[in-house]
């Protein structure tokens, strides 16, 4: 794929869901807001089709994001079938590390390329002030 200034493109960010494990001040107000529904979300399936059409256009890379990706189930097997189709040379994803230690093992056998951990600060008050959580540790 080329832009309109001639550059190649061979990466995608996908979002697999809009919820989260954290309730960030810059990204949720303290009230919350409403999810969406399992209808506005791309299926898994839906993801798997978009990413056969990108690949045949020359994505190579995709990075999985959110919310918090790792909240919804059965990110290990969509990653699996990501680095199945042919072209698809890297998947990984962005997490705020809150579910990563109880999800690693599944995601490197399913062949997850790489992980962006997204932390606002390495101050532990700092980031409870954040995030609204106090998960500073479980995160680190």
């Amino acid at each position: 794929m080329i832009d309109g200034r001639g550059k190649g493109i061979d990466y995608l960010r996908i979002s697999v869901t809009d919820r989260c494990s954290l309730r960030c001040i810059y990204c949720m107000p303290e009230e919350g807001l409403p999810m969406a529904s399992p209808l506005e979300v791309l299926s898994y399936e839906e993801i798997l089709r978009l990413v056969l059409i990108f690949a045949s256009l020359g994505i190579r890379k995709i990075k999985l994001t959110g919310g918090e990706p790792l909240v919804r189930k059965g990110i290990p097997e969509l990653v699996r079938k990501l680095k199945a189709i042919k072209g698809i040379e890297q998947v990984t994803l962005t997490t705020n590390g809150l579910a990563l230690s109880h999800q690693i093992e599944d995601l490197e056998k399913a062949g997850l390329d790489g992980v962006n951990l997204s932390m606002d600060t390495l101050n532990p008050e700092a980031y409870v002030r954040i995030t609204r959580g106090q998960s500073f540790y479980q995160a680190m």
